[in-house]
This record gives structure tokens, C-alpha cells and sequence, in this order.
């Protein structure tokens, strides 16, 4: 069986440009003998372009495909993201009782001791106090809207984990840059067809511009069309839209109200009657939009909640309407083609899941690599594990909404049984008499750690009832001394931490990270 020698990344944007960039660094693009790697795209589809949101997981990809941090955040216009912030999610606005919680990055306090604070919190030794706000300093962090590294700080560390939010476009634009220094091909073309062989893999991709591209590899970056994997192969789409009921998002990109407005340095998310609202802080503007569910409203009540929300700043614009699947591909990696990306699915954009997804296809195509070109037990392994973590990122994204307290008609069905994944179901079951923990959850398919389940969980109001459970807690009074410390603590956390937009605006106006002794807050 012939090896390896060609890549043809068919499709650019995030997913082509991210996917090729891991994989000139990972097999050493541009060396002597090394394998070549090409991406084509299209000039005529755009790059939807209202900012993004990611897992901190990104910080190491852009380390490991040679980005340096203050390059990423001038070219993509990035800000940092320490985690979201869901407002009425567990009960409509207006309701009594908690109006929001948040989902921090940071994992909760361990002292290393085997003092676990969760069931200790379930048990009452914090007080009233929300668990992401007892566990962590990051909440207040966030409320301050700081940043989550002091100056001096050297790339992608800093005292609190984080992630970004970035254009799309330019960071696309980034990207590509950065993959042509690192040897990737690049030609605009259109495909117009895909010839399959005899034994049904794929025999080259014919274009308007350049005829016939030929390839030992092809990459199926081409977006919800789907080109290859779907059109040509005909991988079979699992639609999940009976447990995620979002099918459609208005994006709508708004100035601030003021040129010093502060940044929030976490994703907002509001919920509202038939879905929720994501609020992203940029540099100059923020991306805002309503993602939605067209079978529990219409298309112009929607744009009617997205300007309550946005208010004023939103007066002359016109949103962008999207409609998408909610699924994924049966199988991604057929014969010698894989896809990636929205070719390969999506799961709408709460969480920022699609990104870290991209990253995990990226991570497991270098590391799993076929070079010997038989590519049946890696098509195999790859298609485990990314169905796996698709299934896990199903439920994840399940979780936020099947707890609700909400009365209207989207929240109601998502509270439905019907609609909630056995494996969902169960874990709910188990954790009604205690709390999540790491053996729930297979580690090399999950996105999200036990911590975010947790912070979800119980920002939900989850009720786990711990107390006939309680003799197996015997460090009641450590656990509530540790609590008292991280109040104690987390101002001083605040204080050292600059404010988060003097921190970018460093970095956009000087081009490197702030230094402590050049930067005065």
C-alpha cells in the first residue's frame, strides 16, 4: 500500500486553516521529503465573522503550532475568556431567586490533602454562597472585569485559566498566513465535482480553475455542505435536534456604548423564552446574537428579543439570519477522507464547543497519522473517539437546559424525559446521592471535566442530597476553614490583576504582552 505523500484540504476558515496549520508543524511540512499539504478554498464563501469563543484547550494548540500570544491577539483582535455567564437559565427574569451563575475555567480549590470541597459545600460548610463563587476566586475575578494574567506574564500563563474570544475572520486570516510560512499550498478554487475510484475512496477533486486536484489524503473542511464526506461518501448525518432543540442563530455585531466600556472577560449567556443570547466582548465592538429554536418561535419574534437585548446600540443594523443541522456525521473518517469542523458537525455554539472539536480532530489526524497509507484502523480509532466526544458534548450541552425552572413552551419540553439521553438520565440518577466525580467520565473523550459539570450542575440548582452520606465527610471544619481562606484571598487576587481592557489595549496598540515595569493601570 502506497504512503502518505499528499494532503488536500479541501475548505478554508478556522477548521481548514487551524487543521492545516497543527499538521505542517505535526509532520513537518516544508522539509526535505516531508509530506506536502495543500488547501483550497473558495473566494466566494465568506467567513461569518462576529467574534468567536473557545476552550482554554486553544491556548496550547496556537503555542504548538508557533503562534505567540501577543501576535493572536493583535491579528485576531482577542480578548480573554475565564468561563461564562448564564443569567436566567434556571428561572425566567423576574422570578425569585438566583438570576444567574457562572461556569468558571478554573477548577475548584484542592489542597492536595483529599480535601474534595464539593460535598462539603453540598453540605453547608460555605453558607449560601454559589459553588463557582465558594470553590473558586474566579467569579469575582470576572465580576471586576479583570484579566485572568498580571503584566509580566510570560505566553498563554497566567494565575487564572482562560481561553478567548476572537474575530473569526481575522483570525482566519491569521491562520492563513501563518500556514503558507509553515509550507501549506494555497489556491482559490471552486469545486465543481468529486471522482471517486473503483473501491469507492476518493480519486481527485475536480474544479472550475485548476482542473482535476489529486491527493493520498483529503480533508473535508468545506462546512455544513459537506462536500466530501456527505455528498460525495454519504456519510449518514445523526440529526440530535429531539434532545437540542436550536436550530437557527441572529448574529448581530454592535459597538460599545463608549470607547473605555469595559470588557467582560467572560462569554455572556442570557436564556430567554425559546432560547438564550450570547454577548461576546471584543476589542472594538461585541458579538452578540440569539440562537434559537424555529419550532417553539419565529424568526421575527426572534429578531424582536436580540434588540431588547442589544438596546440602542443596535439601532440601523440588520442581523445575519443562520439556520444549521444540530447532529454530526455517522462516521467522519471514510476510506481516505476525514472531516472536520462543520463538515463534520455541529452542536450550536453554546459552550464554544466547535472550536475545541476542530482542535481534537487536528490533534488526533497528526498524532494517529496513517504514514504507511492504510488508513483502516486509524479511520476506525478516529471515528471512536470523535463520535464518543460528540455523544459527550451532547449530554454536556443537555445538561443546561433539562434542569430549567422556566415555564415557557421550549423550556418545558427540554425538560421533558423524552428528550433527555439515557446516558444523561443516569448520570442525574447517580448524583442524586452524590456528586460527580472523575470515574463518570471517560477522560480521552471528554471535552469538559468533572469541574464543569459540577459548576453547571448546581448553578442549575441541582439537589443531591448528601446527608445520610455525612459521617463519610469527616473534615467539616477544614473544608469551611478553606472556604473562609478563598473569600479572604480572592481580593487580593483582584488586586493584582489588571483591569482587561487596559491589558488588550496594550497588546493591540503596542504588539507585545504588557510588561510590569512599562505599564501603569
Amino acid at each position: 500500500m502506497a504512503r502518505i505523500q499528499k494532503i488536500l484540504i479541501v475548505g478554508g476558515g478556522t477548521a481548514g486553516w487551524l487543521t492545516a496549520c497543527y499538521l505542517a508543524k505535526t509532520l513537518g511540512a516544508g522539509r526535505p521529503g516531508a509530506i506536502g499539504i495543500k488547501l483550497v478554498e473558495s473566494r466566494d464563501i465568506g467567513i461569518l465573522g462576529v467574534g468567536e469563543g473557545t476552550w482554554p484547550t486553544i491556548r496550547a494548540t496556537l503555542a504548538a503550532i508557533g503562534i505567540d500570544e501577543a501576535r493572536f491577539i493583535r491579528e485576531s483582535t482577542a480578548t480573554f475568556k475565564q468561563g461564562v455567564h448564564f443569567a436566567h437559565w434556571a428561572r425566567a427574569a423576574g422570578s425569585a431567586g438566583a438570576d444567574h451563575y457562572f461556569h468558571p475555567f478554573n477548577q475548584p480549590s484542592y489542597k492536595g490533602d483529599g480535601l474534595h470541597l464539593l460535598p462539603y459545600w453540598l453540605l453547608g460548610a460555605a453558607g449560601d454562597v454559589p459553588f463557582a463563587e465558594a470553590a473558586t476566586m474566579q467569579k469575582r475575578v470576572v465580576d471586576a472585569s479583570r484579566a485572568p494574567k498580571r503584566f509580566g506574564d510570560a505566553d498563554y500563563q497566567g494565575p487564572m485559566n482562560y481561553a478567548f474570544h476572537f474575530d473569526a475572520s481575522k483570525f482566519a486570516a491569521l491562520l492563513s498566513a501563518h500556514g503558507k510560512s509553515l509550507g501549506v499550498e494555497h489556491d482559490y478554487v471552486n469545486v465543481r465535482d468529486v471522482e471517486l475510484d473503483e473501491q469507492g475512496a476518493i480519486a481527485g477533486i475536480v474544479t472550475e480553475e485548476a482542473g482535476t486536484l489529486h491527493a493520498d489524503l483529503y480533508i473535508d473542511c468545506s462546512g455544513f455542505r459537506a462536500l466530501l464526506i456527505g455528498k460525495a461518501l454519504g456519510s449518514a448525518f445523526r440529526d440530535v435536534n429531539d434532545t437540542l432543540f436550536a436550530d437557527r442563530a441572529l448574529a448581530l455585531q454592535v459597538p460599545y456604548d463608549r470607547p473605555d466600556a469595559p470588557i467582560a472577560s467572560c462569554t455572556i449567556a442570557t436564556g430567554h423564552e425559546a432560547g438564550w443570547t450570547w454577548d461576546i466582548g471584543l476589542h472594538e465592538r461585541r458579538g452578540t446574537g440569539y440562537v434559537y429554536s424555529s419550532r417553539h418561535t419565529d424568526d421575527a419574534r426572534a429578531e424582536e428579543i436580540l434588540r431588547a437585548y442589544v438596546g440602542n446600540v443596535g439601532e440601523g443594523l440588520t442581523p445575519r439570519l443562520l439556520k444549521f443541522r444540530t447532529g454530526y456525521r455517522e462516521t467522519q473518517w471514510i476510506k481516505n477522507c476525514v472531516a472536520v469542523g462543520l463538515s463534520a458537525g455541529f452542536l450550536e455554539p453554546l459552550e464554544s464547543t466547535g472550536i475545541g472539536l476542530i482542535e481534537m480532530a487536528a490533534y488526533l489526524i497528526g498524532h494517529l497519522f496513517p504514514f504507511d497509507g492504510d488508513t483502516t484502523r486509524v479511520a476506525a480509532e478516529f471515528n471512536a473517539q470523535m463520535t464518543g466526544r460528540f455523544e459527550r458534548v451532547v449530554d454536556f450541552l443537555k445538561l443546561h437546559y433539562c434542569l430549567s425552572q422556566r415555564s415557557e413552551p421550549f423550556w418545558r419540553d427540554n425538560v421533558d424525559p423524552a428528550t433527555i439521553p439515557a446516558t444523561l438520565q443516569d448520570k442525574l440518577a447517580m448524583w442524586r446521592c452524590r456528586p460527580p466525580h472523575r470515574l463518570d467520565f471517560i477522560n480521552d473523550l471528554e471535552m469538559f471535566p468533572p469541574s464543569s459539570w459540577q459548576f453547571v450542575l448546581y448553578g442549575m440548582e441541582f439537589k443531591t442530597e448528601l446527608a445520610p452520606a455525612r459521617t463519610a465527610f469527616p473534615q467539616f471544619d477544614a473544608a469551611r476553614q478553606e472556604f473562609h481562606t478563598l473569600r479572604q484571598v480572592t481580593g487580593h487576587a483582584v488586586n493584582d490583576l489588571p483591569p482587561h481592557r487596559a491589558y488588550i489595549d496594550h497588546v493591540i496598540r503596542h504588539g507585545a504582552l504588557p510588561q510590569r515595569a512599562r505599564v501603569a493601570v
